[in-house]
Formats: C-alpha cells, structure tokens, sequence
C-alpha cells in the first residue's frame, strides 16, 4: 500500500493516523470560500434586512460550530481542543460575491486543516440557508486552504496554479 496516504494501514484498512509521539506544537490553519448571490440578496445582506435574522452574524456563530464539530463530521479527524477561531466575511458587491475565511488556532499534535475547512464550508451553507428563500441559485465554490503553520510539513502558502 502506497505509505503517501497516511490514513490507511499496508492492508489497505482505513485508519485514524498514530500521533501519540508527535510533538504537541502551535497550529493554524486559514481556509477560504465564496457564494455567488442575486443582486437582491447581495442588498438583503448589506442592508440587514433577512427575515430570518443577521445573515452574517449567524453564519460566522455556525462556521465557528462546524470547526468544533468536525471530528464528528469527517471520519478520521482527530478531537482538537480549538483555542482560537475567527470567520471573517468580505463583500463584493459588484460581483455579487460573498467571501468567508475562517482561521483555526490550537496547540496540538495534528494540524486544524480540516476544521477551517469545515468552518467556511459551514458558513457559506448557513448564508445559502438563510437567503435560499429569496433566490436558490447561488453557488458556493473556491474552498480552500490558504495557509498553513505547525507540524512536522512546516509551512504551507496556496499559490494559484
């Protein structure tokens, strides 16, 4: 079995990765993602004006619950006692383009790639709950990790291919 993919043992079986003997070490991990929106839920949102509530403020409260849920939601993921998380949002208006970024702090013995992952991807599916009654034709695309800090891979910056 090919040694690369670090969460199967040389049976094939799938596995969750031994990191009892890593070093515990300050991890970060930054991840980005983008939801096309109608003209009309692009102002619905600057304007504060979504019948269900503050589309931002409650997506930003569900991005930082999908980063503590994620070794509940992806299979191997290890436990992490999370000490920092922020979901950040940038309008783009003449787009009609709503980005988030989540950044993950923690001192462990494996990475938070996978919990900024999830907490974009969870903010961006809340934005798309809230407004889906306005229009259901957004799109969620462009996730993915912008940076890494921590561990044994060292840093990682994403370079546009």
């Amino acid at each position: 079995m090919n040694q690369d993919f670090t969460h199967f043992d040389n049976k094939g079986n799938a596995v969750m990765v031994d990191v009892s003997e890593k070093p515990v070490t300050s991890r970060t991990a930054t991840a980005t993602g983008s939801i096309l929106v109608c003209e009309e839920i692009m102002q619905t949102v600057q304007n504060g004006t979504a019948k269900k509530g503050d589309v931002l403020g409650v997506a930003r409260v569900a991005g930082i619950m999908g980063v503590k849920q994620t070794s509940s939601l992806i299979p191997l993921c290890h436990t992490l006692l999370i000490q920092k998380c922020s979901i950040d949002f940038e309008l783009e208006p003449e787009n009609r383009r709503i980005n988030a970024t989540c950044t993950v702090q923690c001192s462990g013995q494996t990475g938070v790639e996978m919990e900024a992952l999830t907490g974009v991807s969870t903010a961006l599916l809340t934005i798309y709950d809230m407004c889906k009654a306005i229009d259901k034709t957004m799109v969620i695309s462009d996730i993915h990790l912008v940076e890494k800090a921590g561990g044994r891979s060292g840093h990682f910056v994403y370079k546009e291919i």
